[in-house]
């Protein structure tokens, strides 16, 4: 056999003795145990992805949660029972689960907005649709039904409705919040599923284009938040709602003509 050969061969046996060494010691030199507790709280998440906890994903989330970073209730998916689950893992009470809906801040569907002379040709997606024409609808600051919300949702919990305005599912909806994050007018806002009283609106138009271009518009009156003691206030031209100091029998409802601020039962019977 030819010597050259076997030297070769001998020096890269070597070699490979010699690094494959080198990896065995540095994989138990630099080794990183990962708590178990990741894992096991890992399980118990009920692995959607949604990004609804704030973190990339249920298994960041469980990273943090192992570690104490983020709160055992910290996913919206799962809800009590998940938050229990993790709770018990960590061995801590589990704090109270607030369940969050999306709540969709425009009434200005295609019967109450008021529509441009020209009609727009196009991807239909909110997103291009806002770029390119700014939609069809005079009002610049309302949705654009174009459904990239419905798109977003992971569970199928928010559906176009015949008015052209989303609507959400609420047996459905898991509050991951990816409709609010796809909506290019940030007219969709996560609240509390117990809270029923919202502005309707997110126009800040002053009042006389506001009464034009949309039925149901907030006109900047400023009557609701004179009368609410601080529970609503005005913000160009806008009624925003102050939920602290908020006092439900102080708001006059009868006294908003377009009735752009209302209680949520109000608007879905």
């Amino acid at each position: 056999m030819d010597t050259q050969f076997l030297i070769a061969l001998a020096t890269m046996g070597g070699l490979g003795f010699i690094f494959a060494g080198a990896l065995a010691i540095a994989d138990k030199k630099l080794r990183v145990e990962e708590n178990p507790l990741i894992g096991d709280i890992n399980d118990v998440l009920p692995g959607a992805n949604c990004g609804g906890c704030g973190y990339a994903g249920c298994y960041d989330f469980a990273c943090h949660a192992a570690d104490k970073s983020a709160p055992s209730n910290g996913c919206p998916v799962g809800g009590t029972e998940t938050a229990l689950s993790i709770a018990r893992l960590l061995g801590e009470e589990a704090g109270e689960v607030v369940r969050f809906l999306p709540r969709v801040l425009c009434r200005g569907g295609n019967v109450e907005a008021v529509k441009k002379y020209s009609t727009y040709h196009g991807p239909v997606t909110c997103s291009a649709i806002d770029l390119l024409s700014g939609g069809d609808k005079l009002c610049f600051y309302g949705c654009l039904s174009g459904g990239d919300c419905v798109t977003a949702c992971p569970f199928g919990a928010m559906v176009m409705g015949e008015n052209g305005l989303p609507e959400v599912i609420e047996s459905l909806c898991t509050g991951c919040g990816k409709c609010v994050k796809a909506c290019p007018r940030n007219i969709i806002e996560m609240h509390p599923a117990n809270r029923k009283v919202f502005v309707f609106c997110k126009s800040h138009d002053d009042p006389k284009t506001s009464k034009s271009v949309c039925s149901v518009s907030c006109m900047g009156c400023s009557i609701c938040a004179r009368k609410s003691d601080g529970g609503v206030v005005m913000d160009n031209n806008l009624a925003i709602i102050d939920y602290d100091k908020l006092e439900l029998e102080k708001i006059p409802f009868e006294k908003c003509t377009t009735k752009a601020i209302r209680v949520i039962e109000m608007v879905e019977k």
